[in-house]
C-alpha cells in the first residue's frame, strides 16, 4: 500500500526532472566551455605561435607566392587544355 500522497509524488517527480534538467544543462554548457576552449588555444597558436612554443611565421597567406605552398608546375591555359 502507498502512503504517500498527491504532493509527495509530485514533489519526487519535480525533483527527478530538475536533477535531469540541471545535469543536462551543466553537460551542454561544460561542453560548450570545453570546445570553446581548444579553440581559443588553437587560435592562439596560429596567430602567436612564439607564445605556444612554436617556432613558424603565425598566420600565413593564402597566396602561394606568400605562402610558399602549392607552386604551380605549369602555366594557367595548359592546365585547361589537358
Amino acid at each position: 500500500m502507498n502512503v504517500n500522497g498527491a504532493f509527495v509524488q509530485g514533489a519526487e517527480a519535480y525533483g527527478r526532472f530538475l536533477e535531469v534538467f540541471i545535469d543536462g544543462h551543466w553537460w551542454v554548457v561544460g561542453d560548450a566551455l570545453e570546445n570553446i576552449g581548444k579553440t581559443t588555444k588553437r587560435l592562439g597558436a596560429n596567430a602567436y605561435p612564439h607564445l605556444y612554443g612554436g617556432s613558424g611565421a603565425g598566420l600565413r597567406g593564402s597566396s602561394p607566392d606568400a605562402s610558399g605552398y602549392a607552386r604551380p608546375d605549369k602555366d594557367v591555359v595548359s592546365r585547361f587544355n589537358d
